[in-house]
C-alpha cells in the first residue's frame, strides 16, 4: 500500500528513512528476521525504489526501462508501508519520532536512517538551463532527453559517474569533454597509480580529459553556452553535467544531538551500525563505522554491494539484537567504461602499488595493493574471474605472495 506522506500514521515500529536500495533490503531484511511489527518506509522521491548504477550506463546509452528493485505488490506482500513523496525533514529522540515533510511526526520504536548521499554542486554559479546533475531517475530522464547526437557535452568531475556518462554519451553520439580539478583522478577510490591507468582509457577511446583545471563560471543568459576554465580558456557547452561527488544526506539530522562526522558529516556508528542515539542504527552511503576487516578502520563506503550488505546486518541487529554482529566487510565494486569493465577490491590505501599483470597502457591488468606482507586491495581491468578470489585472500588477511602466485601460477615468486 503506497500512503500520501501528508497523511499521519500513530503506529510505531521499524521507520527506515530512505527509499533506495540500502532502505528496502533493511526493510525486507527485518522481516526475514522475523519482525512482525509495523514496517514504514520514508523516500523523499514518488518512485518506489530501483537501482541506480545503470542510471549513467544503460538507461541512458540504450533508453533501457528503469531497473526497479520491487513493486508496490511486493511490497504489500511484506507488510511494507510506503511513504514517498516528501524527505525526512527532523528526527527528535527523547519522543522516538521522525518528521516527515513540513509537520508530519512517525513515531518508531528502531529507526534505520539509509538516507545516502546528496550530490555536491559547484559554487557561486549562474541558475542557467541545460546545466545539469545525474543522481535521481528523473535526473537520468531529463539528461537522456537533452543527449543529440552532436550535442556539445562537457562533464565536470571525472569520477566513476562522470566517466560512465562520458562512455554513454559518446555512444550517443555526443561531443564530449572532461574536466577534472584534481592532477589524477579516483586518486581516493584506487589510488594515484591506478587511477592515471583508468584516465588513459578516455584517451584511447577518443574522449579529451582535462586534469589539474578548474572550472571558473559558466558563460550564458539563460542557457549555457560555454565553460569558463582556469586555464584562461572556454569550452563551448551546449549541456553540462556535473558530477564532482557526494556528501552525506544528513541535513535533516542538524537538531538531533546525533554524533556526525566532524569532516563531511556523515552518521558515526559503532561496528554493529547502531549511532549515537538510542534504538536508531544507520546503513549505506550514509554512514562512517569501524571496519573490522581493517583493523577498525572507520570507513564510510559509497557502492551498491556495500549498501545491500550492510543494511541487512542494520536491520538484523535493529529488530533482532540477539543475533546482532558487527558489520565486516571488504569493499568491493565495479564500473563499466567503453565495454571495459574494471572492478576494484580492499582498500587503496597502500604501501605498494605493482601490475602483476598486464600494465597501465593495456586495456587488461591486474594491480595488488601491499602493507607490509598482506595483500589489501586489488584493481582490475577486464580481468572478472580474478577478482573474487582476490577479495577471498584479503578477507583472509592473506599474504602478498599468495595474490602473486593467484594472479601469475607459472612464475617462480621470490
Amino acid at each position: 500500500m503506497i500512503v500520501n506522506a501528508t497523511d499521519i500514521d500513530h503506529g510505531a515500529g521499524l521507520v527506515v528513512v530512505g527509499a533506495s536500495l540500502a532502505g528496502l533490503r533493511a526493510a525486507e531484511s527485518a522481516r526475514q528476521a522475523g519482525f512482525a511489527g509495523p514496517i514504514t518506509l520514508v523516500g523523499d522521491e514518488f518512485h518506489l525504489p530501483y537501482d541506480r548504477p545503470p542510471l549513467s550506463k544503460q538507461f541512458l546509452k540504450d533508453g533501457a526501462a528503469p531497473d526497479y528493485h520491487t513493486s508496490a505488490e511486493e511490497l504489500a506482500a511484506l507488510d511494507v508501508k510506503l511513504r514517498l513523496g516528501a524527505p525526512a525533514t527532523g528526527l527528535d529522540p527523547a519522543s522516538h519520532r521522525v518528521r516527515v515533510g513540513d509537520n508530519d511526526w512517525l513515531p518508531y520504536q528502531k529507526l534505520i536512517i539509509a538516507t545516502g548521499a546528496s550530490p555536491r554542486t559547484l559554487p557561486d554559479m549562474p541558475d542557467l538551463e541545460g546545466v545539469v546533475g545525474l543522481r535521481t531517475l528523473d535526473d537520468a530522464l531529463a539528461l537522456r532527453e537533452r543527449l543529440r547526437p552532436g550535442i556539445k557535452l562537457v562533464i565536470v568531475g571525472a569520477g566513476f559517474i562522470g566517466s560512465e556518462l562520458a562512455s554513454s554519451a559518446r555512444d550517443r553520439g555526443a561531443d564530449v569533454t572532461i574536466v577534472e580539478a584534481a592532477p589524477i583522478p579516483l586518486v581516493r577510490a584506487v589510488g594515484e597509480t591506478v587511477g592515471q591507468a583508468l584516465a588513459k582509457l578516455h584517451e584511447r577511446n577518443g574522449i579529451p580529459l582535462l586534469c589539474n583545471v578548474q572550472v571558473e563560471g559558466l558563460i550564458g543568459t539563460t542557457h549555457v553556452e560555454a565553460v569558463r576554465l582556469s586555464t584562461g580558456t572556454s569550452l563551448p557547452a551546449e549541456l553540462v553535467v556535473v558530477g564532482v561527488g557526494a556528501s552525506p544526506a544528513t541535513g535533516w539530522l542538524a537538531d538531533s544531538g546525533i554524533e556526525l562526522h566532524p569532516v563531511d558529516g556523515g552518521v558515526m556508528a559503532n561496528e554493529f551500525l547502531q549511532t549515537s542515539l538510542e534504538d536508531v542504527y544507520a546503513a549505506g552511503d550514509v554512514v562512517h563505522w569501524p571496519n573490522p576487516a581493517f583493523d577498525g578502520l572507520s570507513v564510510r563506503l559509497e557502492n551498491w554491494t556495500n549498501a545491500a550488505d550492510q543494511a541487512h546486518q542494520a536491520a538484523i541487529n535493529a529488530v533482532a539484537p540477539e543475533d546482532a554482529k558487527p558489520y565486516e566487510t571488504v569493499p568491493y565494486f565495479w564500473s563499466d567504461w567503453y565495454q571495459s569493465r574494471i572492478q576494484f577490491v580492499g582498500t587503496a590505501v597502500a604501501d605498494e602499488v605493482v601490475f602483476a599483470s598486464g600494465d597501465p597502457d593495456t586495456d587488461k591488468f591486474v594491480a595488488l595493493y601491499r602493507s607490509g606482507d598482506r595483500l589489501v586491495g586489488a584493481a582490475t581491468l577486464n580481468e572478472q574471474r580474478k577478482i573474487m578470489k582476490l577479495r577471498r585472500i584479503i578477507a583472509g588477511k592473506g599474504v602478498w605472495a599468495d595474490a602473486l602466485e593467484l594472479v601469475n601460477p607459472t612464475e617462480k615468486k621470490s
